[in-house]
């Protein structure tokens, strides 16, 4: 937990709060896994303002079962394995911890047959990732292109795009990463700091319909030499510095941009992007990442793993 914005080792902590209990359209989850997310550190460091009262529980993405429900949940749903998504956005009880009180609408249904590990994975990557490939109908056909593919985003993108019937190319900059965004299914993964990248791509699949965008002020020029008219470039991170948008290479390119933020998504869109996460899984098409294991009294170096950057997501044990 943490009571003010800053770096890992001087604000976070971990401490003993009373038990939550939830309210009406709430359940309690006792947490197996809690996943972090680089949405987790910038909240920590302050990224975006957010006044604390007392404290907050960091991270929104976890999977356990649920122990007890609120008013207007049906009772039946106790001892329900669940994964969670969004359980910090707007409560101070995030996932990591024992306990999280949620939204019964961020909770769902973790078949049998998945770990909680794989379900502390989903959430905001997940989530993220079919509305970015999947916003704007269905991908079977077309080529898109992930960046970043080893990240918690890109790898679901992947893995989602795979499942939808589309051709996946991926970029990644080592070796470590190249592998993790291959063994998701990539048809092909480039560096995409080689000279060559972009030519690369064009030989490998000739234009790409679709780009997942991870980091846009450093792609634009690589995405504008690998689309045609028509393509659309679905950006979900904010990282570096505004681009200066070249409005007339777009127009002429006929290039589309399109920006989202999980906490905002309209919410048919939000409960779509839900709906393809839990199909996909069901079909057996998201896979359980390389994965490092923290406990939580070691959430200052499971913060600091996340913020170095590592092709393996972190999970917290709970």
């Amino acid at each position: 937990m943490y009571s003010s914005v800053g770096p890992a080792a001087e604000v976070l902590q971990v401490d003993r709060v009373a038990i939550p209990k939830p309210g009406p359209n709430q359940v309690r989850v006792r947490l197996s896994f809690s996943g972090v997310n680089p949405t987790d550190v910038k909240s920590r460091l302050g990224a975006v303002p957010r006044d604390i009262a007392e404290f907050q529980i960091p991270h929104q993405d976890g999977a356990g079962v649920i122990d007890i429900v609120g008013a207007n949940v049906d009772p039946a749903r106790i001892g329900e394995r669940v994964w969670v998504m969004l359980a910090a956005s707007d409560s101070v009880y995030g996932t990591a911890a024992e306990y999280c009180v949620v939204d019964v609408g961020l909770v769902r249904a973790l078949p049998e047959s998945i770990p909680f590990e794989l379900g502390a994975t989903l959430g905001v990557p997940a989530v993220t990732a079919a509305h970015c490939v999947l916003g704007d109908g269905a991908v079977a056909g077309q080529v898109v292109l992930v960046h970043g593919g080893a990240g918690g985003v890109g790898r679901c993108a992947i893995e989602i795009a795979k499942w939808a019937g589309a051709t996946v190319v991926a970029t990644a900059s080592t070796d470590a990463k190249r592998a993790v965004a291959m063994s998701a299914g990539a048809d092909h993964v480039f560096d995409y700091r080689d000279e060559s990248a972009v030519a690369d791509v064009l030989a490998a699949v000739g234009p790409v319909d679709r780009i997942i965008e991870v980091n846009l002020p450093a792609n634009l020029e690589f995405d504008l030499g690998v689309s045609r008219p028509g393509s659309v470039v679905a950006c979900y991170a904010a990282d570096g510095d505004d681009p200066v948008i070249p409005r007339r290479r777009l127009m002429t390119a006929n290039l589309t941009l399109q920006f989202m933020l999980l906490y905002t998504l309209a919410p048919a869109a939000l409960s779509a992007a839900v709906s393809a996460v839990e199909s996909a899984l069901a079909d057996g098409a998201l896979t359980m990442p390389p994965v490092r294991f923290f406990e939580l009294e070691e959430i200052v170096a499971a913060h600091e793993a996340q913020e170095g950057g590592s092709a393996e997501r972190v999970l917290i044990r709970c």
